[in-house]
């Protein structure tokens, strides 16, 4: 029999995930039904004007679109600014002008050969000039692509990847449950331990470890132990700026290398919750040196990340380029010229075509051949695919991508998963069946994954079942971080709030699974409510932050374990070769001073709400904008570099107004943007603009404490914030602490502007 907090837990996955889609189409289907096509373009979820530019054929027998912007309806061929990324569903569908919302084009009889498909698929690439969309024929309702000679491209809800994580739990299910006929779906120890049906194996000891790298620290060799002497499941929690990557990439040398303690070398599947994650330790690891044998790790690429242009060793990594220098690549190559041809033809865009696609009898008897020619095409390809990836010894993709076709019949020896803290629980579960070991990275303490859905007032009746369900029968009830976050704050990572159980030393307690709040609970804050600390360990040096940025979060946020190397403790803006201020006053105000607070309480900097726009709830603050403005003017003034400085604020439309006050001077090294956007960077000087001044004291979600950690530590050398402390005091215990820390240890100014 299925243990009920099974049930209830796979449940409320299925619950949460049902809801964040649709949360997720309804937000699109609102924004396309009620703006119109200008409207659409100046959010950046479309491109208008577009012509078919080219047809190719890419993995999968995917049919490639490629568009631009013709010169007979633009004057430049750049696209404007815009949100589509590689990854993104979309939809060709006819171009439309006016500022009306598009109507559906009313169906006409098969025979007409005036008709204008649609086709949906996935953003393949993009580039300043053009957008490339791949599509499934057998995934479409038609072969036959019959696409207008001018159109637009729309951004659309992503269905992909709920259809996949809908498939992870329903794997998850049928493990539990015995069911599951796939050797890659059995129920291994590390799904056991991630269900909390039993708890970690003894570590296996090992002796001595030869780190291949002389630089690390005690506390990443002290991970990097951990890692490999689990036996199915290790985590890695790493502060800001603790050299989380460097030591994953130490983790991946150590297992896809012939050791004393390591015999046998380790297939490795490396995964992430974003494409810069896995193209960052993608770039570390084409830089690694040669073994002593002359040989290079060899790793490939999957999927198509936003990166991938930019740098050719990446693009030369991606199976694709790989599978393109196979022996068996020759044959498929002329099937796929073959088939390019015919696609052009049917485009009107092939040698002889004459500018026109063929009709009637003509054009179907052409895509009979497609048809033939991408079967063919498919089966060579899957070969060629296969003996590629059977070469590599460390495949990297994002965790959604993993799911895809070509790593269908691969198994791995260990799935590391990067950004873990990121990425949704459901989405984890995709690499995880691959794998019989896993190593989760990231850090509790920063953004976990957006969820749409969350500000929904009300659970569903089928979540109160669950959650009660898994209630009967479990002494140990673990508290969810993410549904309290503005919480009474407690020193260390969301799992140190799990209540502590009175249990023999002698005897581990008995792990409980329990159903999730929030999606925000993420695979990482799960297993350290279940099993406690021991389920980790922390990278305890940081190598950005002055001590003094460092001090406060590491008080608060990291149980005081985070400690600033020597090589940054002390670091300032007046070390840079190029800081240059004109006096002894103006170098110690700006360029010898870690941390700034110009406090705008008592000067009536009244926060403004922005819903012309429609983005509801975002928030402006004028005066707060000019204060920053005149900051930045001052360290430019003394020498630092645009490039060295970025400002960041909670609301976008604090975003949209900085933007337009100092993009003109400083141009777009300046960068500004909001916190989410800033996860993962760092620069020499950080502005934070607080914006959030009122009569009621409300602070909105600056009193995410998670959020205000990514903030403040972006910054290496001098951080400045910018607020009301009258109005941000009143946000809670966590909030009310930093201010206090601020008015004790930053140079606090009067914000009152000259």
């Amino acid at each position: 029999m299925v243990d009920p907090n099974i049930t209830a837990f796979i449940d409320c996955q299925r619950v949460l995930l049902t809801k964040e889609r649709l949360a997720e189409i309804e937000r699109s289907s609102l924004l396309l039904s009620n703006c119109g096509p200008k409207l659409l373009e100046q959010k950046g979820l479309s491109l208008g004007g577009l012509g078919v530019a080219n047809i190719n054929i890419g993995l999968g027998g995917k049919t490639l679109v490629e568009l631009d912007r013709p010169t007979a309806y633009h004057t430049s061929p750049l696209f404007p600014p815009h949100t589509f990324r590689p990854g993104d569903l979309a939809r060709i569908e006819p171009n439309v002008s006016g500022n009306a919302p598009a109507k559906k084009p009313k169906k006409t009889p098969a025979g007409d050969e005036k008709v204008q498909q649609e086709a949906e698929g996935v953003v393949y690439k993009v580039s300043d000039t053009r957008i490339v969309i791949a599509i499934d024929p057998a995934e479409g309702s038609s072969d036959d692509l019959n696409l207008p000679e001018r159109c637009r491209v729309i951004k659309l809800a992503n269905s992909v990847t709920y259809d996949r994580m809908d498939k992870a739990i329903d794997r998850l299910e049928k493990i539990v449950e015995g069911r599951s006929d796939n050797k890659f779906a059995q129920m291994t120890s590390l799904i056991q331990v991630l269900l909390g049906i039993h708890p970690p194996s003894e570590r296996n000891h090992i002796s001595a470890i030869t780190f291949f790298d002389d630089s690390l620290n005690e506390s990443q060799k002290e991970a990097i132990k951990f890692c490999l002497e689990s036996p199915e499941v290790a985590c890695i929690h790493g502060p800001p700026g603790t050299g989380k990557t460097h030591t994953l990439i130490e983790v991946i040398r150590q297992l896809t290398t012939v050791t004393p303690s390591n015999p046998t070398p380790k297939r490795v599947l490396v995964c992430g919750a974003s494409n810069l994650s896995v193209d960052n330790i993608m770039e570390r690891l084409l830089a690694l040196p040669a073994s002593e044998k002359g040989e290079k790790l060899k790793v490939t690429r999957i999927g198509h990340p936003a990166r991938v242009m930019s740098h050719q060793g990446i693009l030369d990594s991606t199976l694709e380029v790989q599978a393109t220098r196979t022996d068996q690549a020759a044959l498929a190559k002329d099937v796929k010229n073959e088939l390019e041809a015919t696609l052009n033809l049917l485009s009107g865009k092939g040698k002889g075509a004459k500018g026109k696609p063929p009709r009637g009898a003509e054009r179907k008897k052409l895509w009979e051949e497609v048809k033939a020619l991408r079967k063919e095409y498919r089966q060579r390809e899957g070969g060629v695919v296969k003996s590629v990836l059977s070469e590599a010894q460390v495949v990297l993709s994002t965790c959604h991508t993993s799911g895809g076709r070509q790593l269908q019949s691969h198994d791995f020896d260990v799935v590391i998963i990067d950004e873990a803290t990121q990425a949704l629980e459901a989405v984890c579960w995709i690499p995880i069946f691959k794998a019989r070991k896993l190593i989760l990275a990231g850090d509790p303490m920063q953004l976990p994954p957006t969820i749409i859905s969350i500000n929904q007032e009300t659970e569903s009746k089928t979540m109160k079942r669950a959650t009660q369900t898994s209630k009967k029968g479990s002494k140990v009830a673990a508290k969810d971080p993410s549904s309290s976050p503005d919480s009474e704050d407690k020193a260390g990572s969301p799992g140190d709030d799990m209540p502590k159980v009175n249990v023999p030393a002698t005897r581990k307690p008995q792990p409980v699974l329990l159903p999730p709040h929030t999606l925000e609970t993420t695979l990482f804050d799960r297993l350290e409510q279940m099993y406690g600390p021991r389920i980790k360990r922390m990278l305890q040096v940081q190598y950005r932050m002055h001590a003094q940025i460092c001090e406060f979060p590491s008080e608060t946020l990291y149980s005081s374990k985070l400690r600033s190397h020597e090589s940054v403790a002390s670091h300032l803006l007046d070390d840079l070769p190029n800081a240059s201020a004109e006096s002894e006053d103006d170098s110690k105000e700006l360029l010898q001073t870690p941390v700034v607070f110009f406090d705008t309480a008592g000067c009536e900097y009244f926060e403004r709400v922005n819903s012309t726009d429609g983005d509801e709830g975002s928030r402006s603050n004028e005066n707060e904008a000019t204060v920053v403005s005149n900051w930045v003017d001052k360290l430019i003034g003394a020498g630092i570099n645009s490039s060295q400085i970025a400002i960041i604020t909670p609301y976008q439309a604090q975003v949209t107004l900085l933007t337009s006050l100092i993009r003109p001077k400083y141009g777009s090294e300046l960068e500004i943007g909001t916190v989410d956007g800033m996860q993962g960077r760092e620069k020499e000087a950080i502005i934070i603009s607080l914006v959030r001044s009122n009569d009621t004291r409300e602070v909105g979600f600056l009193k995410e404490k998670r959020r205000l950690n990514v903030a403040m530590t972006r910054a290496r050398r001098h951080l400045c914030i910018v607020g009301d402390s009258s109005t941000v005091t009143h946000g809670g215990a966590y909030l009310k602490k930093w201010v206090a820390w601020l008015d004790n240890n930053a140079d606090v100014k009067f914000a009152g502007i000259d």
